[in-house]
């Protein structure tokens, strides 16, 4: 039976699957979609040599499914380094099959290999997985690969990092050589690869996509120089717009640090690195794509195969190796038409370290001034203010007028309004702290503009760390954790800013304290 035919862009598809790429919100193929599904179709053995979100998976995916045919037999085989990729190309070609009735089945280790065996004997059309739990199925005879006609490696320079070379090639001599279209994605393209490609593909054609397509002009890039960075990416977080938003740090232990000291000031923030178990990971990635996280921290490694769309902000928290590791963080955002932003954090002796990187990457990295504690509470003030203009717009607040009516014989409306405000940001306390009536010299503490230096006599000695300020500091004074300043923490001393507006206020609720079962004084720092 005849296909019916649809157009995707300049490509000729079928109806089905341009249904399915419409769903998906799909209109124009990108630079590697277009060049890659024409010599896909035409029979060619093909090598991409492209980077993160340039739209490979589509290009590979799209027609692939266009090639499958009736039967309950594997027809196309796809390598990926890591379960998440194998999940996320598995959902893809789902979404890109919906009309199709294509069956994909993502199999990778951590998950039951029984529900894989009932699954594969129930009949799949393509599978995507890891080498090493392809290798089981094999050696198990619970997957039959000798009708695949189309095998593809996903990122295969991830696979080589991660020693899986021997694994593709056992694999690859399980699918018969004569029949077998063999499709070879990869962001860079050592020698090993090369010689893989040599030795198992028929007369590839060559389409690569340059990193310049991938850095501009969708994602806007700039680094800020700082020595005090934690301090730094929170006010810049306060004064940006983020949605979701990955940031990069170097080590898993600075991974841990960074999400506690962040979780701290109250953002909705988790760590992924390789000391985390699958189940662990799997239910942070799961979070993150339900939106019940607005950040997720990440080392290189462990970012590898995060594959989502939406991200709106990419932050190099530590900044990269080098120039090809700085293009695949930010190769996260931007993408699919829509506008990204890259952030990159240095200390003053990395400067020559990122001029290297924008050379070698080709691209305009701007600098940027930190905004100062006082422009981030400006900032935080305009948004409250936008917020009550758009409740006061959208009307419906007639259950409320009888209320204020009330009010109004005994109060001014101004009064009445801010208490309103401060109820609703601040909630309710029987017993509220009263505000100190002395006159404390706030002025001297050798803070920053907009800021007052607190002097707490704890420290390292206490095991005291800056979460602990934080937690302790934002609750009992009832203020947002991340409009702290400065932390220094000492043997036997801490100093903390506070912004000058609530400095009285923390010095009430904080004085005969507690942090961590020891008891504290806390006063105005002398002058540095």
């Amino acid at each position: 039976m005849k296909k019916e035919l649809g157009m995707f862009g300049e490509l000729e598809l079928s109806k089905k699957v341009c249904q399915g790429l419409a769903a998906m919100g799909f209109e124009e193929p990108s630079p590697i979609q277009s060049q890659t599904i024409p010599l896909v179709l035409e029979g060619h053995d093909v090598i991409g040599q492209a980077q993160t979100g340039t739209g490979k998976t589509a290009a590979f995916g799209i027609p692939t499914i266009e090639k499958i045919k009736d039967g309950r037999h594997v027809q196309a085989l796809i390598l990926t380094p890591t379960r998440e990729l194998a999940i996320q190309v598995s959902e893809e070609l789902s979404k890109i099959g919906k009309f199709t009735r294509t069956k994909a089945l993502p199999v990778y280790g951590g998950q039951s290999i029984d529900r894989q065996i009932r699954a594969l004997k129930a009949g799949v059309h393509v599978v995507i997985g890891t080498p090493g739990r392809l290798l089981d199925h094999i050696r198990r005879q619970t997957i039959k690969l000798d009708r695949v006609h189309t095998l593809i490696l996903d990122e295969a320079d991830e696979m080589l990092d991660m020693g899986f070379i021997e694994d593709i090639e056992t694999i690859m001599s399980n699918i018969p050589i004569e029949s077998r279209q063999t499709l070879l994605f990869s962001a860079t393209m050592p020698t090993e690869i090369a010689n893989l490609a040599k030795k198992y593909m028929k007369s590839p054609q060559k389409v690569t996509i340059s990193r310049e397509q991938l850095t501009v002009p969708l994602i806007d890039q700039c680094y800020y120089e700082t020595r005090e960075k934690l301090n730094g990416l929170c006010r810049v977080m306060d004064m940006e717009e983020i949605g979701r938003t990955i940031i990069f740090g170097r080590t898993k232990k600075g991974v841990d640090d960074l999400v506690a000291s962040l979780q701290a000031r109250g953002y909705l923030v988790d760590g992924l690195h390789g000391d985390l178990s699958q189940m662990q990971r799997d239910r942070v990635m799961k979070r993150f794509r339900e939106r019940k996280l607005d950040i997720l921290v990440a080392t290189d490694v462990a970012a590898r195969g995060i594959d989502i769309d939406d991200i709106t902000h990419v932050i190099n928290y530590d900044i990269p190796q080098d120039h090809e590791s700085y293009v695949h963080r930010i190769g996260r955002t931007g993408r699919a038409g829509r506008q990204g932003t890259a952030i990159t954090f240095i200390e003053p002796r990395e400067y020559r370290q990122l001029k290297l990187i924008e050379r070698l990457a080709k691209t305009r990295i701007l600098r940027k001034q930190l905004p100062s504690s006082a422009d981030v509470l400006e900032r935080q003030r305009e948004m409250i203010k936008e917020r009550l203009v758009k409740t006061l717009e959208r009307q419906r607040l007639d259950a409320y007028h009888s209320i204020i009516a009330d009010l109004l014989d005994d109060y001014d409306p101004a009064e009445i309004a801010a208490a309103a405000l401060k109820l609703h940001l601040e909630g309710f306390k029987e017993n509220p702290v009263e505000e100190p009536t002395t006159n404390i010299d706030l002025e001297n503490t050798g803070a920053r503009p907009g800021m007052v230096r607190l002097f707490i006599n704890a420290g390292k000695a206490q095991r005291i760390r800056p979460e602990d300020i934080v937690r302790t500091i934002a609750s009992e004074a009832d203020i947002p954790g991340n409009i702290i300043g400065l932390i220094n923490i000492y043997d036997k001393f801490t100093f903390v800013e506070v912004p000058k507006d609530t400095a009285e206020r923390v010095l009430s609720v904080m004085h005969k304290n507690t942090i961590k079962g020891y008891k504290i004084n806390v006063e105005p720092a002398k002058r540095r």
